[in-house]
């Protein structure tokens, strides 16, 4: 009975984290697409030239004001610990928020890299089928008369039947004088001493 309780209630991988079982506390919720795509726009902007430019405007400006402005109006004196706390703040927000939109992205290239993998895959598969419908008409064409085939066959036929007609020509020569022999007409071809006989 207890095993079938471990059962009924999946356990997550490892690689989700186990939650906290505090009671009577609710917990925050908040979308992670909408988290993810502002940490996106967060993170592209930390990559600009224009952040490098606001950055590098701030920290002169505010260098210059504590080494020249009147002691009274200083905020933050030279060794500039303050300015060091504010940057470090800064770098500390900037990256997880970097990490995050890497994440996004790996997951966006993981998903595109898996799509294309499905797509090559059935590339091949239909260059495979090609291929193999291709060999097949290949071998049906190897059984179909080609036009050279058949005119080499009606060349023969051609010349049979012109061979034939000439050993009937022959033929019907040959009776022809046979026949003027006998009747003594001395027709060319026949010999006078056949005639005598």
């Amino acid at each position: 009975m207890a095993r079938e309780r471990r059962t009924a209630h999946a356990r997550p991988g490892l690689d989700v984290p186990r939650e906290s079982r505090r009671r009577g506390v609710p917990r925050p919720t908040y979308d992670p697409d909408a988290f993810g795509a502002l940490s996106e726009r967060v993170a592209r902007f930390l990559g600009t030239w224009t952040f490098i430019g606001y950055m590098t405007a701030i920290v002169l400006t505010w260098v210059v004001w504590n080494a020249v402005a009147p002691e009274s109006l200083r905020f933050d004196e030279y060794p500039f610990i303050f300015l060091t706390l504010m940057l470090s703040l800064q770098a500390s927000y900037a990256a997880p928020l970097i990490l995050l939109a890497q994440n996004r992205q790996t997951d966006r290239d993981r998903v595109q890299w898996e799509q294309d993998r499905a797509r090559s895959e059935r590339n091949i598969a239909d260059t495979e089928y090609l291929t193999r419908e291709v060999a097949a008409l290949r071998i049906a064409l190897g059984e179909v008369a080609t036009r050279d085939f058949l005119r080499s066959e009606l060349r023969a036929m051609l010349e049979e039947l012109e061979e034939k007609d000439e050993r009937r020509a022959l033929a019907a020569r040959e009776p022809a004088a046979a026949d003027s022999a006998a009747d003594g007409s001395g027709r060319p071809g026949t010999a006078p001493d056949d005639r005598l006989r």
